[in-house]
């Protein structure tokens, strides 16, 4: 329910909350740092933990054309840390459980961002956590009709109209990419949709560790990487599509060709597989992120990985190539 900035004061930075209250937008400060080096950490790390605590309990679930509401379980995490393993936990749908996990690193990261700063300034911070899920709480109960031991709140908010901060930085929040993952859970059972929450769950661990910065929930489940320099190669690591119990988890790298050779500027492209790896475990976080990793700093690597035969494991990694397809 809450905005978070920061302005330079007097030396020090102060760190402000925005919200509606009853005297409509109102500012007030949580505490004060050193420098901007400091703040701004802390600020980011807020304003994702506001958004991705507010926007689930502040829309509709829609999936099979039902109106419900999303739980609110994941507001207890706020204040107590020993409720955050939760986060990783769950079945209800993958964009909410997308959603836990992405709160999961903001609180994680705003404990990294906190331990450059004396204990008071983490005294504060606490405390602003407390009075927004507090908050949040009491106009929640308010909404469903339920007694709250307050008359009344001082934040307020707004069911459909969340005043959070996430642009820029949080598409995941965003209709298009909840209509996007709703859509695969369609006419899926539940040990189906289990299955394929913890599979995005680990391509999404995989994605927020890596130092490369490749495509995720663009236009299917999967991480999409192409480095700068690979001459053309590109790789992806896709999970099994949710309805299907018999996929494996695949490595493909291919290669960009152009659609006119005679076209010197190379204005449009299409893409080939060369190589498959298809996985009949599942790979780990780590694997993944070394895969990422090792073709953002050696991006000639890619096209050497090309040309790994059958039965070999892509050089430094243990993805084998189980399918070679025609060259272009």
């Amino acid at each position: 329910m809450t905005i978070y900035s920061q302005h330079p004061n007097r030396g020090k930075v102060q760190i402000l909350a925005t919200y509606k209250g009853l005297a409509g937008t109102t500012s007030t400060t949580v505490t004060s740092v050193a420098n901007s080096d400091l703040a701004t950490p802390i600020v980011d790390a807020l304003n994702r933990i506001s958004a991705l605590a507010t926007v689930p309990v502040s829309i509709h679930d829609t999936r099979d054309g039902k109106i419900r509401y999303y739980p609110s379980e994941h507001l207890v995490a706020l204040t107590d840390a020993d409720a955050r393993a939760t986060l990783l936990t769950g079945r209800h749908s993958l964009w909410y459980e997308l959603v836990k996990l992405l709160l999961h690193r903001a609180l994680a990261d705003l404990d990294n961002a906190m331990a450059n700063v004396p204990e008071p300034v983490q005294t504060a911070i606490n405390a602003e956590l407390e009075e927004e899920a507090h908050e949040l709480r009491g106009e929640l109960a308010h909404f469903a009709g339920k007694d709250w031991p307050e008359p009344e709140t001082r934040r307020h908010w707004d069911f459909m109209f969340p005043f959070v901060l996430f642009d820029g930085g949080m598409p995941d929040l965003a209709s298009r990419s909840r209509e996007f993952l709703d859509r695969h859970e369609q006419g899926i059972t539940a040990k189906q949709r289990e299955r394929a929450i913890a599979n995005l769950r680990l391509i999404a661990t995989a994605y927020l560790q890596c130092h490369a910065d490749p495509g995720f929930l663009e236009s299917e489940i999967e991480l999409f990487h192409e480095p700068h320099g690979a001459d053309g190669h590109y790789l992806t690591v896709t999970p099994p599509e949710p309805g299907n119990d018999a996929d494996f988890w695949r490595v493909d790298i291919g290669h960009w060709v152009p659609d006119d050779p005679q076209d010197d500027e190379c204005s449009s492209s299409t893409g080939h597989i060369l190589l498959t790896c298809a996985c009949p475990v599942p790979p780990t976080a780590d694997e993944i992120v070394d895969l990422l990793d090792r073709s953002e700093s050696e991006p000639k690597l890619l096209a050497a990985w090309a040309g790994t035969p059958i039965g070999t494991a892509l050089a430094g990694t243990s993805f084998i190539v189980t399918e070679r397809h025609a060259t272009w």
